[in-house]
């Protein structure tokens, strides 16, 4: 059976978001903090990153934060998370996220999650990232994205196995058994890529 260790979130910064976006991303920080799961996130402070942090701190999960040092000369960073790590830019920040972590989980978010997230499913088509990719899909905010993904199957941009890249939820309790029972993904994958 897969182990979860360790979980990278893709979350957004923004305060001004509705109310509910803030309740269940502290669910589901609660819920890694349950499982002992530690969380990989964007080291903020503010929005559901800030909401992310706190609710872990309280409970007194682990939590690790990447920024990049721009980010961080103008203090963006969670000043309580369990260790900030600090990197050159934006693309070294998306790497690292993939680097020793079970899953990626990406809340409702702006350009910078829809990128992350876009850049995790390109690259484990690749056969380059192969862990559990999870969407939580909240009050249908990604559906436009998910019937994007289908138009890029029905007309052969990509593979109908391609569709096992990824995994969606629609409630944060539903978050542990979609990292678990996600669909085995290995490196030959990069022999499927092309269509």
């Amino acid at each position: 059976m897969r182990k979860i260790k360790k979980v990278t979130v893709y979350c957004a910064s923004s305060a001004k978001v509705d109310q509910k976006y803030f309740e269940s991303t502290q669910k589901i920080a609660e819920i890694l903090v349950d499982h002992q799961i530690t969380t990989i996130y964007g080291g903020g402070a503010v929005g559901l990153m800030g909401q992310l942090a706190d609710t872990v701190v309280e409970k007194k999960g682990k939590i690790i934060g990447v920024m990049p040092q721009f980010m961080h000369e103008v203090e963006w960073q969670h000043k309580s998370i369990s260790e900030l790590v600090i990197v050159k830019d934006m693309h070294e920040r998306k790497k690292r996220f993939m680097v020793d972590t079970d899953a990626l989980l990406a809340l409702p978010g702006g350009c910078g999650t829809l990128e992350e997230l876009l850049e995790a499913i390109t690259l484990k088509r690749l056969g380059v990232f192969v862990n559990p990719i999870i969407i939580f899909n909240q009050d249908g905010f990604y559906d436009p994205l998910l019937d994007m993904l289908d138009k890029c199957v029905e007309q052969k941009f990509m593979r109908s196995e391609h569709r096992d890249i990824w995994t969606v939820i629609t409630k944060p309790d539903q978050l542990i058994n979609a990292i678990l029972n996600a669909p085995e993904w290995d490196h030959s994958a990069i022999k499927f890529a092309a269509v």
